[in-house]
């Protein structure tokens, strides 16, 4: 069911039951008037991932778009690409993309509190990027599991065990992205459950920058990781995006995970995103994130 404003002709369309919409009636390329800012702003905190169908941005329209939400920031560790001020650069490399579940830059305490990330080079098939929601997924929750995830705090950390390299030939290439990556090591402990600063919602903060569970070993954090992790990641509670050239994915950083398929053979596969500034996560009992 799509919704409207009618003074400025915007629609929402739903594209999934728990999350995604697309936005019609924007064009990025020009300036967004503070009517287009209200309506995209709610519409993100509504249905946590929305879309902007063949927008054909440059690099100064895309930081242009990313200040309706929030002020842009850098990668703590990644340089961007030269002639940029804030983008962060997802080049597939030997059919390589993030083919892990996660939330961006969860070990800082104050990570993203939203990703703007708009198609360059997509591949002829597969190349696909898959969100998920991490507010019905923690209501999903059976009681006595919420009571367990509303005391819990988890740590994150830059420097963790991923499956990112297990394909790639060129080993030294990937270790060098490795060794920027890891430049400066973070770590901070960050409540299993959030409370969303606008909305209200609780959700879930997990994804593969965690590295433990405080209070527990890795063998218990392993199992607890995996069953929380398996309510986000349930196929009901995703909406899968099928990119073309132009196309701009906004989400809300704050309740969702995404995860980008490693499907597309040799083909390219080139992305720009930007993120901006977000706040320290709340705990249910009023508690701050914090580094370690």
């Amino acid at each position: 069911m799509s919704e409207t404003l009618n003074t400025e002709h915007l629609i929402s369309e739903k594209v999934g039951s728990r999350l995604g919409a697309v936005i019609y009636g924007i064009d990025a390329k020009k300036e967004i008037t503070e009517g287009q800012k209200d309506f995209l702003n709610k519409e993100l905190i509504k249905n946590k991932v929305i879309f902007l169908k063949k927008q054909f941005l440059d690099d100064e329209q895309h930081e242009r778009l990313s200040c309706v939400f929030g002020e842009p920031i850098l990668h703590p560790t990644i340089a961007p690409p030269k002639g940029t001020k804030y983008m962060f650069e997802l080049k597939s490399r030997y059919g390589r993309s993030t083919d892990s579940w996660h939330t961006d830059v969860t070990f800082m305490t104050n990570y993203p509190k939203a990703s703007i990330l708009r198609a360059l080079h997509i591949p002829p098939y597969g190349g696909t990027t898959i969100w998920a929601n991490t507010a019905t997924a923690y209501e999903a929750l059976p009681a006595p599991l919420k009571a367990f995830a509303d005391a819990a705090w988890a740590i994150h950390s830059n420097d963790y065990d991923t499956n990112y390299y297990k394909f790639d030939s060129r080993k030294e290439e990937m270790s060098a992205f490795r060794k920027e990556f890891i430049s400066n090591i973070y770590k901070t402990a960050h409540p299993v459950v959030r409370v969303h600063p606008e909305s209200g919602e609780k959700s879930l903060v997990l994804g593969h920058f965690v590295i433990g569970l405080d209070g527990f070993s890795t063998k218990e954090t392993n199992a607890l990781f995996e069953i929380f992790q398996g309510y986000i990641t349930e196929i009901e509670n995703t909406v899968t995006w099928r990119w073309e050239p132009g196309d701009v994915a906004i989400w809300d950083n704050r309740s969702t995970q995404h995860y980008a398929p490693a499907d597309f053979d040799q083909h390219r596969r080139e992305l720009r995103r930007i993120t901006v500034k977000g706040e320290v996560p709340v705990s249910i009992d009023g508690r701050c994130s914090y580094y370690l």
